[in-house]
């Protein structure tokens, strides 16, 4: 695990977090998780993406919510992000099919670990103005630990989403119990360092996450949320 990093220039990469809500056409969005694949892997200035189905219930379930998907991508400029929403075949699908979206646009200023082996956010300084913050969570679990985590995490999840200063909280993830994620949007870094740090059980968790040895890979990003859209 490489440590906690914060760099000190802005990048020109540009994050961006996208929900699809389904009334309809949900075996449609259920098979792109799959079949978008590849036209993912083809989009011009697309240096990272992630395909992710979401929790039921509360958003923590272990159960899936076959009416809601999320579409993490990293982008080399925000000219190619435009470019892809304005042209690209793929979203205008996702877009014509889906009853809603929502699309997060995150500024990462701090983080630690890897996605499939993978460092996808170039970290920049912290701007200047008031925003809110957004943190994501990814770990893949140990398949022997599964029961032993989630008979644990779900608990610290829904107190989250109801801790002062939470504004949204939802549990994401690309396999169903074994890679897991979670999304969260925070009024501000107080908010953030106050659910970290003062939480008993939130606290508790981290100290079994390690002693335990759940995860046999983790991240962590912290993110300052330039916008929230609904499209």
């Amino acid at each position: 695990m490489k440590s906690d990093k914060t760099s000190t220039g802005l990048s020109e990469q540009q994050t961006a977090l996208y929900f699809f809500q389904f009334k309809r056409n949900k075996f449609w969005a259920f098979k792109q998780m799959q079949l978008a694949f590849k036209p993912l892997m083809e989009v011009e200035g697309l240096q990272f993406f992630k395909l992710l189905g979401c929790g039921g219930g509360n958003g923590f379930s272990v159960f899936p919510d076959f009416g809601r998907y999320a579409l993490l991508t990293v982008w080399k400029s925000e000219e190619e992000r435009q470019v892809f929403e304005s042209n690209s075949p793929i979203f205008k699908n996702y877009r014509e099919r889906c009853s809603t979206c929502t699309r997060y646009r995150l500024h990462p200023v701090g983080g630690r670990g890897t996605w499939n082996g993978i460092a996808p956010f170039e970290y920049g300084a912290v701007l200047s103005e008031p925003l809110p913050y957004s943190i994501l969570t990814r770990a893949s679990i140990r398949r022997l630990k599964l029961f032993d985590f989630w008979t644990k995490v779900p608990g610290v999840s829904k107190r989250a989403e109801k801790f002062p200063g939470a504004n949204f909280s939802i549990g994401i993830g690309e396999w169903p119990l074994v890679e897991q994620a979670t999304f969260s949007v925070w009024k501000d870094l107080e908010a953030v360092k106050n659910f970290a740090y003062r939480d008993k059980i939130h606290k508790r968790v981290v100290e079994l996450t390690r002693k335990r040895n759940w995860y046999s890979e983790e991240l962590f990003v912290r993110f300052q949320l330039i916008e929230e859209r609904v499209m």
